[in-house]
């Protein structure tokens, strides 16, 4: 049954003074709940993945995070905990002690109720606040998803179930595969070319992950093993390049209502936990595992950053290095980094003598931009040098990396 506003109320003020709350996050934001915490309490510690725009943002407010999002990025008030999302979840028994989760939910069928489209880290910070006796409330939304595998709770885990009736929605209409043109289709070409039939995919977040699919709608036997999905799915479905005996396996979705309404009842989808998802070990049992992400910049040694700018937290890890370390480990498997070789909103070149950020992810199988492919892994530095700067580079920046390489010894 679902619980009143007074009880809600009630629920909250009975926790400890400046709690950390964590809650879904993503696509999946408990929006209405955290409108009525911000009212309630004066001053909480607000825990989630890359939050969207709309959180409390106000003194008494602390945003704390592992992976930052645009909701977060420029809050004054912000705790960036550096982890793979992998790890998150054992901060929760740690470092970081839930005192309350709310978690966003479908509503109740067959006595059970699901998380829906963000399984991710909550299951951790469920747990974790149950062993220290935290209370677990439940936005309980009827246009929320009901999904099957690590996403299902009995009704009774939950202290409070709050129900809703709220659009989940990311996007209105289906985003549907096409062809993109310019820089982004080149390379979405390239990496698909590398994608064999069969082949088991993680794609990150960003427009260019997004312009490989509509080069894989003509293979054959492809699978998920992600940390996200997205409309694309349904495109690959729709092709008839899905090996529809194999389950599809995320933490979490971000996409439109048909999606999520495909997504409903579903039992080809299995939502697991990050642990499960994210775990190398897990990663490189896929066959030919494949994992396709970006970055902000990649150096003459084959590094990446895809988490800082001028030293500035922009993102975090991620599952970035998760997936790398997992498909590297995979029978046929390989860890594509593709990215432009010029950023065009910095106007600078995306590859440069040596990365100045933290490192997020190194030791990939090729990087691919518009220039065409750098093939890394097996090759000795010195030829790895070459091929990023005569394969990847941009052509108005060759001279210049070719004489920073031999100042670093790599030429």
């Amino acid at each position: 049954m679902s619980a009143s506003f007074g009880e809600l109320i009630a629920a909250l003020e009975s926790l400890p003074p400046n709690p950390r709350i964590v809650a879904s996050g993503n696509g999946a934001i408990p929006f209405e709940l955290l409108r009525i915490v911000d009212a309630t309490l004066p001053e909480f510690t607000l825990n989630m993945l890359a939050a969207h725009a709309g959180l409390p943002m106000r003194e008494g407010v602390t945003h704390e995070t592992s992976f930052v999002g645009a909701g977060m990025r420029k809050s004054p008030h912000l705790s960036y905990v550096p982890a793979r999302l992998s790890m998150v979840p054992l901060l929760f028994s740690r470092t970081l002690p839930p005192d309350a989760v709310i978690a966003h939910t479908s509503l109740p069928h067959n006595g059970k109720i699901s998380l829906g489209i963000e399984t991710n880290v909550v299951v951790g910070a469920i747990e974790a606040c149950k062993a220290r006796g935290g209370t677990i409330i439940a936005q309980a939304n009827k246009q929320m998803p009901y999904t099957f595998g690590d996403s299902e709770y009995d009704i009774a885990d939950f202290d409070i179930v709050y129900e809703v009736d709220l659009p989940v929605a990311n996007y209105q209409e289906r985003k549907t595969v096409s062809a993109d043109s310019g820089d982004t289709a080149i390379i979405g070409s390239l990496a698909a070319d590398r994608i064999r039939d069969g082949s088991t995919l993680q794609l990150g977040i960003g427009a260019i992950p997004d312009a490989v699919l509509p080069e894989l709608t003509h293979k054959k036997g492809l699978g998920i093993w992600t940390e996200m999905f997205s409309d694309g799915v349904l495109s690959l479905l729709d092709a008839g390049a899905m090996d529809l005996e194999r389950p599809i396996v995320a933490s979490f979705s971000v996409g439109s209502a048909e999606l999520y309404e495909w997504m409903h009842l579903n039992e080809h989808v299995l939502m697991r936990r990050t642990e499960t998802t994210n775990n190398p070990a897990n990663i490189a049992r896929q066959p030919q595992m494949t994992s396709v992400n970006t970055a902000l910049q990649v150096d003459l040694f084959g590094q990446a950053n895809a988490s800082r700018i001028n030293a500035r937290i922009h993102s975090g890890f991620g599952g970035q290095t998760d997936f790398i370390v997992g498909a590297l480990h995979s029978v046929g498997g390989q860890a594509i980094m593709a990215l432009r070789s010029w950023h065009p909103k910095a106007d600078v070149s995306t590859i440069v003598p040596l990365i100045d950020e933290p490192v997020t992810s190194f030791q990939h199988s090729a990087i691919i931009t518009e220039q065409g492919v750098a093939e890394i892994f097996g090759h000795d530095q010195a030829h790895q040098c070459w091929s990023i700067i005569n394969k990847a580079a941009h052509p108005s920046v060759r001279d210049e990396l070719w004489e920073e390489a031999h100042a670093l010894g790599l030429a």
